[in-house]
């Protein structure tokens, strides 16, 4: 599986001939908006975790390029609905679908959840990915809660992309913790260094997830890389 991190939370995943997108929020954002060519990501499906801006991004102007479905919490699709997005699929929490044979299951993440307009986004959520050749979690904005352990004793997740940054969401301590009741072999950083609030030390991070016997990712804005 071929991922490229296009900022913030947001990756593009190559997989199974599919290319799904999750949380692509680019334009505005410092690190992204000069790297990222929003006109060549061309997804054929949209996740989205939450209704926050720096997640909701340039979901509506990529959706409407090639009437690209967009998952994503009931009170979010509704409210994309009426923004011209008409290709929504409208979740709930423990919900899934199939996607040209991709499992995506919509799991509980603990944060909060507004549109860029005000409106009520429905409840946070996280994703756990299920293809031909593995298993991948995307928490989502989230703190660390307990429920993860049993997201790792059902699934045999391979990959765990999880918020690093702190001050909103947890931090590169509680996401060592995740990674373990997670089982994953390996974890993918976000959600850092996008703003000031969420700069995290490079060195410490990864010394972190050394002494737990972790493999960390911290990927580079506009990088592609591959994993199992």
């Amino acid at each position: 599986m071929f991922v490229t991190y296009t900022g913030h939370s947001g990756f593009l995943f190559e997989v199974d001939g599919q290319r799904i997108l999750i949380d692509p929020f680019i334009t505005g954002n410092p690190h992204a908006e000069s790297v990222i060519d929003r006109n060549i990501v061309r997804p054929d499906i949209i996740l989205l975790t939450h209704g926050h801006g720096d997640h909701i991004g340039d979901t509506i102007e990529l959706a409407k390029q090639n009437n690209t479905p967009v998952v994503a919490i009931y009170e979010i699709a509704t409210w994309l609905e009426t923004k011209g997005v008409t290709n929504t699929i409208g979740m709930n929490l423990g919900g899934s679908i199939r996607h040209e044979g991709i499992k995506i299951q919509m799991v509980p993440a603990w944060h909060s959840s507004t549109l860029p307009d005000g409106t009520a986004g429905g409840v946070a959520a996280g994703f756990i990915v299920t293809h031909s050749k593995g298993c991948f979690y995307h928490s989502g904005d989230t703190a660390l809660f307990d429920e993860m352990k049993l997201f790792g004793r059902l699934n045999k997740i391979d990959t765990a992309f999880l918020c690093l940054g702190g001050h909103f969401t947890m931090d590169a301590v509680d996401a060592v913790h995740a990674a373990n009741f997670l089982n994953a072999r390996q974890v993918v950083g976000m959600h850092f260094d996008t703003f000031p609030p969420i700069a995290i030390d490079h060195d410490a991070t990864h010394a972190l997830f050394t002494k737990a016997e972790k493999k960390l990712i911290l990927p580079t804005v506009g990088s592609r890389f591959e994993v199992v």
